[in-house]
C-alpha cells in the first residue's frame, strides 16, 4: 500500500522560508514516478504548485516561480518543496502527490500559514 506523509508546515511571517517534506512508502516505482505539490487555500480550488518528473523536468505555478523549488531524493523516496519569500497568499494546505504507472496517490496535507 502506497502512503505519502507530509511534514514541515507551520506558521511563518512574510518573507520567511519553509521546507516541506513528503516521505513515500510502498511505491516500488518511485524513481519512475512524477511527484508534485498541490495546495488548497480557503474557498479556492486546489492548484498545482510544482511537479518534478522522473527525468528531472520541473514545472511551477506562475505564482511561485522563482520562489519555490521542488526536489526529490529517490534513495530516500522523499519529495521536498523549498518555499522561499513566503507571502500571505501562499497560505494553504499543501498536499504531496505521486503519479505512478497505474495509479496516483495523495498525502494527508500539511498546513502552511503566512501572516504578520
Amino acid at each position: 500500500q502506497v502512503q505519502l506523509v507530509e511534514s514541515g508546515g507551520g506558521s511563518v511571517q512574510p518573507g520567511e522560508t519553509l521546507t516541506l517534506s513528503c516521505v513515500v512508502s510502498g511505491a516500488d516505482d518511485f524513481s519512475l514516478s512524477t511527484v508534485g505539490w498541490y495546495r488548497q487555500a480557503p474557498g479556492k480550488q486546489t492548484e498545482l504548485v510544482a511537479s518534478r518528473a522522473s527525468t528531472g523536468s520541473t514545472s511551477y505555478a506562475d505564482s511561485v516561480q522563482g520562489r519555490f523549488t521542488i526536489s526529490r531524493d529517490n534513495a530516500k523516496k522523499t519529495v521536498y518543496l523549498h518555499a522561499h519569500s513566503l507571502k500571505a497568499e501562499d497560505t494553504a494546505v499543501y498536499y504531496c502527490h505521486l503519479s505512478g504507472r497505474y495509479s496516483s496517490f495523495w498525502g494527508q496535507g500539511t498546513q502552511v500559514t503566512v501572516s504578520k
